[in-house]
């Protein structure tokens, strides 16, 4: 038995990875194909195939769900669409969705316009998920009294959430 392949000398009785390759190389013709695949093989390693900003927008939309209080459904869709269509606000803060969600309901909130468009938009939505006739508020009109999302009620919505998403940020004080 050749002393290379003695009982106590393990590192030459297997041959290493590279040989393997080289060996397996030697028969094949090149391919650029091939040699990208070789190279790129650990370009993912330890990384997730989704991108950023989906991931940053499923965050954001399980933030929202976990936070807005929507019995009915309507305006939780709503604002979750506005989130997704508007990618710049998310890619503003891919590490904290949270901060995309809170930023997007303080400019509904600090906008009446904007805040009578996605009643209007939610209103639209829920005739449509229960196949009722929506009830449309007016500015400065006093709701229907079936009125599922009033301009106030919508309101009270989004400050509990946003209230809720901010008490979250704060730290706990010690006791």
């Amino acid at each position: 038995m050749p002393d290379s392949l003695s009982a106590g000398d393990d590192s030459t009785a297997t041959p290493s990875d590279a040989e393997i390759q080289q060996d397996i190389r030697r028969g094949r013709p090149f391919s650029l194909a091939e040699a990208i695949g070789q190279e790129a093989g650990g370009f993912m390693k330890g990384e997730s195939p989704v991108p950023k900003l989906v991931q940053a927008q499923g965050e954001a939309v399980q933030i929202l769900k976990a936070n807005l209080d929507d019995l009915e459904g309507a305006l939780q869709q709503v604002i979750t669409r506005w989130l997704e269509d508007d990618p710049l606000r998310l890619s503003r803060h891919l590490e904290e969705p949270a901060e995309a969600v809170k930023d997007l309901l303080r400019t509904v909130l600090a906008s009446p316009e904007t805040l009578y468009d996605l009643v209007h938009q939610t209103d639209v939505l829920w005739g449509r998920l229960y196949d009722e006739r929506p009830h449309f508020q007016k500015p400065g009109q006093p709701p229907h009294p079936d009125d599922e999302y009033t301009h106030e009620s919508v309101r009270a919505a989004l400050v509990a959430c946003l209230q809720q998403l901010e008490a979250e940020d704060r730290p706990v004080p010690e006791v």
